[in-house]
């Protein structure tokens, strides 16, 4: 495979002129009427940080411009991942999540500015909006529905099936099981339906077992179902940063043991996107050095993959990544992604264009 990058990474979302200056886990998409749309966790002071709110963006220029980011979730939490989905004729889903009150102040240290304002967030207000969340549009984005809550959480969020039907592939929000499942979505109700599960993986050739979270689905024109997964700790030790496989025939409800793309600090969390001539790619961060992100490519539908391609260098920061792609009208690709330009500065939301060549 060729890539080759076209122009310079560009910052499409920032707060350059206020305090809340930190964007971070970006999901990209094209909407039904041409138009791009980019979602985002915007105007935090940093990686955890209680002031998050889930923003999006639109460009109605194949990403030359971006309109300023507007919050979809504003809640006295902290607002984290988008994920974005475009559905039907007209229809927009919007993926976030949030923590616990105790988990920010654990994080936060002794920065008394967010530890004052998480002193105003009540008891009530924390159950009320506490969870995996995701907002429906049915006007292309333009107004979004209530807030409703799912048992999964992932970054990019859910997918369209042939039939029409949302499925959506995630962790369990409240880690009760260290397992990747898959449910049904009612965009119209907000109900969601347990249909299958994920199966642990394999111990590795030193016996540890990975756990698995943050995924990525896609569904390809044969009807099976591919499911890039981020797998990290075991037993509470940090000793992977890599990307495994599972396979669905059957519209998500079994799926086979999944198994190493990379290896165990390869990169991590991917997303899937099929391009117009039948590329499959996968991008990913890695997070050793040199940092940056990272494609890979299938020609047979996710049988083998050819990995290891730079879409971006930046080794300033490991803090970086959440990549995802749409394919331009020209024909190029578009990568959007978080990335600090300086070790010094807050992360921003950045995109890449570029093409592959078989």
């Amino acid at each position: 495979m060729k890539v080759t990058l076209v122009g310079s990474p560009k910052i499409i979302m920032s707060n350059p002129d206020g305090k809340h200056k930190y964007f971070a886990w970006p999901t990209v998409t094209r909407l039904q009427n041409g138009k791009l749309a980019a979602v985002a966790s915007g105007f935090r002071l940093r990686h955890v940080c209680p002031f998050g709110k889930t923003v999006i963006s639109y460009s109605e220029n194949e990403g030359k411009t971006w309109t300023a980011p507007c919050p979809v979730f504003d809640t006295p939490l902290d607002d984290r991942d988008g994920g974005i989905l475009a559905f039907g004729e007209s229809g927009v889903i919007v993926t976030s999540f949030n923590n616990t009150t105790k988990y920010q102040r654990e994080h936060e240290g002794s920065c008394d500015y967010s530890l004052a304002y998480l002193d105003t967030v009540t008891k009530e207000e924390e159950e009320r909006y506490l969870g995996s969340l995701f907002r429906v549009s049915f006007d292309c984005g333009v107004t979004f529905g209530p807030i409703y809550k799912s048992p999964i959480t992932s970054p990019h969020g859910p997918l369209e099936m042939g039939d029409g039907s949302i499925l959506w592939v995630g962790k369990d929000y409240n880690n009760s099981v260290d397992a990747i499942l898959a449910y049904t979505l009612d965009p119209v109700s907000g109900k969601m339906e347990h249909i299958g599960t994920i199966p642990p993986c394999e111990p590795d050739a030193d016996g540890l077992v990975p756990v698995p979270c943050e995924p990525h689905s896609i569904i390809l024109d044969d009807g099976t179902l591919i499911t890039h997964i981020r797998m990290e700790g075991v037993s509470g030790k940090f000793k992977y940063f890599s990307t495994y496989q599972s396979v669905s025939t059957d519209g998500g409800r079994t799926w086979s043991v999944p198994v190493p793309l990379l290896d165990r600090f390869g990169g991590s969390p991917a997303h899937l996107f099929m391009t117009s001539e039948g590329i499959l790619i996968s991008t990913y961060t890695q997070r050793k050095s040199p940092c940056g992100i990272k494609a890979m490519f299938s020609l047979d539908n996710g049988k083998t993959w050819d990995t290891g391609y730079d879409l971006y260098v930046n080794d300033c920061m490991w803090d970086l990544g959440y990549s995802s792609t749409v394919e331009l009208k020209n024909g190029n690709l578009l990568t959007v992604f978080y990335a600090h330009v300086n070790s010094n500065e807050p992360a921003v939301i950045m995109q890449q264009e570029w093409n592959v060549e078989k």
